[in-house]
Order: structure tokens, then sequence, then C-alpha cells
């Protein structure tokens, strides 16, 4: 078999982390979740525009609005944490400053994931 390292990269074992294919699987998978969600939540915000506030609360309260809304936020902050971290492996070269910014981007996809989801449960659960 030709193999395509050069003496340096099987020196250091330095090659393909075999992550490459999950991640873009992974990627496209949310991004076809978040299409299907995308119509679903036109036809919510349509009907939101037309009701009260209680009208509001109680449309997101029906139980599978509320299931599908948490997939939707889940799905939106994951597939944009995805999308984030090849645009940083791409295009930021200083390799603390591209750690520390894969920190952060995780770290606020799931703050936003969590924050939007409690809003949805207190919203689900009447509070």
């Amino acid at each position: 078999m030709n193999e395509l390292r050069t003496p340096l990269k099987k020196a250091l074992g330095l090659g393909s982390a075999r992550q490459g294919a999950h991640h873009f699987i992974v990627q496209r998978l949310t991004a076809l979740a978040l299409a299907l969600l995308a119509l679903w939540f036109l036809w919510i915000a349509l009907n939101v525009l037309h009701l009260d506030y209680a009208g509001a609360r109680a449309l997101i309260a029906y139980p599978l609005n509320a299931l599908l809304m948490l997939t939707f936020i889940i799905m939106a902050f994951w597939h944009a944490q995805l999308g984030l971290q090849v645009i940083i492996e791409d295009y930021v070269k200083p390799a603390g400053s591209r750690l520390s910014l894969q920190i952060a981007v995780k770290f606020l996809c799931f703050l936003g994931a969590a924050m939007g989801a409690l809003a949805v449960i207190r919203i689900a659960l009447g509070h």
C-alpha cells in the first residue's frame, strides 16, 4: 500500500483523527432536521401573529409544540456550534486562539440552548 504521509508525520504520529466524516454527517443531519423543523416553526410563527399573549403561551405549551420547539432549539445551537467549529479550524491560525474560541463557542452554544430549553419548559409547565 502506498503511504501518503511524510517521514516527519510518521515520526510525530500526525495524521487523520478519523473524526471528519462523523462531523460532516452530524452537521448534515442537523441541517436536515432544521429544514424540516423550519416548516413547523414558520407555521407556529404565522399562528402566533394572530394570538394574544395567553394564546401564544397556550400554543407553545401544547405538548407536541413544546417538544418540537425544544428539538428546534437544540438542533439550531448544535448546528451552529458545528459550523462555527469548522470556520475556526479553517481560518484561525494561532493554536491558542483556536482552542480559546472553540471553548467559548461550545460554552455559548450550550448556554443558549439551555436558556431556550428552560424557557420552553417553563412555558410548557405553566410557570
